[in-house]
């Protein structure tokens, strides 16, 4: 039974088209706060790794060098409260979303297993239960799913993209625990954790999967996915890395092995250099935090109330209507964004703004929602 035709849902960028045609007629040309790649500069501090590393010739190792996981073990130490991640429990990935994608499949699930994730979610948890053959479930209680021995992966993204929600140390604790129950692997997406704008988390941080109040000490059957294009600007460089259980960091591995699936040596050496340098990071927060300071209010003078959205790159927006609706409304301003609907059914009267504009074109959508266009 092949994947194709039709075992994958539509590529659902494709849908903005008229949309975005739309937004493209306003005079002063459009504002896109839809797919939230970065558009400030690539920090010096790692175009200047990548540049050292380009002489480059030789084959880079898929586990990387143990620099680039000592700088990840270091990094979770110092800005994640994360003291105990064995540099060998580290593993770079080609950006996070392959590793989203492929994670079912790479720890062996198929047909009659069930993947969880969050009911309004990033679309790839859904696509890679496909790809594996598994069944993903949209569910966002633990006890729709505890105690059930089909589940053996259950998707945990905090800070939320969509929705910009923040899960607390005791909200994590109970899904490892119910996890660890019936022999599932908790996968955490935390690829927002330095984006924090409410309390507490602005101050005392994002938890990750792996803090010890979160996993009692233990990272067994827990996965800490993390990616730097957010924070470091490096979308463009795909890096990421996941950590963890040294027991499924090792065979991932040997399977990426035997597929090919290396980050490229630069690439490496840039990342290192950006997990070692926090200055960077602090900077772009506080451009995040200036965007985001003018887009909510006029969002709000708009008509929109916005929910959630503690941390991470959006403002999660609704005016109580289909979110298609207010896709059209905003594309008459020459604005365009992501419809709930992308994230699922529980997301359909909402739509997710980014932060990921110049500060010109923030200011250009600021004037229009002011102004009715």
């Amino acid at each position: 039974m092949g994947l194709f035709p039709g075992a994958l849902p539509d590529f659902p960028w494709d849908s903005l088209v008229p949309y975005r045609e739309r937004a493209a007629e306003h005079p002063d040309g459009v504002v896109d706060l839809s797919v939230g790649t970065p558009v400030d500069p690539t920090p010096a501090v790692v175009r200047e790794a990548l540049i050292a590393a380009a002489d480059s010739p030789g084959y880079p190792t898929t586990w990387g060098p143990a620099s680039l996981r000592e700088a990840v073990a270091a990094w979770y130490a110092r800005r994640r409260g994360v003291p105990d991640v064995d540099p060998a429990a580290v593993l770079p990935t080609v950006g996070s979303k392959e590793l989203v994608a492929l994670l079912p499949a790479l720890l062996g699930l198929g047909e009659g297993d069930t993947v969880v994730h969050p009911a309004a979610a990033y679309p790839t948890y859904d696509v890679g239960a496909r790809l594996a053959g598994a069944t993903p479930r949209p569910a966002d209680a633990v006890a729709e799913w505890e105690g059930d021995a089909s589940v053996r992966l259950v998707w945990v993204n905090s800070p939320s993209n969509p929705t910009g929600a923040v899960a607390s140390r005791e909200q994590l604790r109970e899904i490892v625990e119910a996890a660890r129950a019936i022999g599932a692997v908790v996968a955490s997406d935390e690829c927002y954790a330095e984006l924090a704008w409410s309390e507490p988390y602005a101050s005392a941080g994002v938890p990750s999967i792996l803090d010890p109040e979160v996993c009692g000490g233990s990272h067994e059957g827990l996965l800490s996915v993390y990616s730097l294009s957010k924070q470091s600007n490096l979308a463009g460089y795909r890096a990421a890395f996941v950590a963890g259980d040294p027991a499924l960091i090792a065979p991932l591995v040997e399977v990426r092995k035997h597929a090919g699936l290396i980050m490229p040596g630069p690439v490496q050496a840039a990342m290192a250099a950006a997990l070692a340098d926090d200055a960077h990071v602090d900077a772009q927060r506080e451009v995040y935090r200036a965007r985001r300071d003018a887009l909510r209010p006029a969002l709000e003078a708009a008509g929109f109330h916005i929910d959630a959205s503690d941390a991470g790159l959006y403002l999660w927006s609704s005016r109580d209507e289909d979110c298609w609706d207010s896709l059209a409304f905003l594309a008459e301003r020459g604005i365009v964004v992501a419809p709930g609907a992308f994230y699922g059914e529980a997301a359909r009267r909402h739509v997710r703004v980014a932060l990921t504009a110049t500060d010109e074109r923030v200011a250009a959508a600021v004037h229009r929602l002011a102004n009715g266009g």
